[in-house]
């Protein structure tokens, strides 16, 4: 399932345009992005909970030549399943 599909879904679902789906669709992300922007955490209960985290630098090598190369630091974004969701999946 691709967000195409999931869009077509929501507008299937909520019997609205695949337009309106889209910007509802997108709205949810944005929200999300600029959420973790402020708080570093997004709990969505029943879901999942978004973390955006640190990485610190380190030292890698390269896989084609074996030479040690460094590589920043970095933020990402971390996504911790709900026990919820889990066990719908895990019965």
């Amino acid at each position: 399932m691709n967000k195409n599909d999931v869009i077509s879904n929501i507008a299937d679902e909520l019997d609205i345009s695949k337009i309106d789906a889209k910007i509802a669709f997108e709205t949810v992300f944005d929200s999300i992005e600029k959420a973790l922007k402020i708080d570093k955490e997004i709990s969505l209960p029943g879901f999942g909970k978004f973390v955006l985290t640190k990485r610190s630098a380190r030292t890698a090598r390269n896989p084609q030549t074996g030479e040690p190369i460094q590589i920043k630091a970095s933020w990402v974004v971390k996504f911790k399943v709900s026990k919820t969701l889990k066990d719908k999946y895990n019965t």
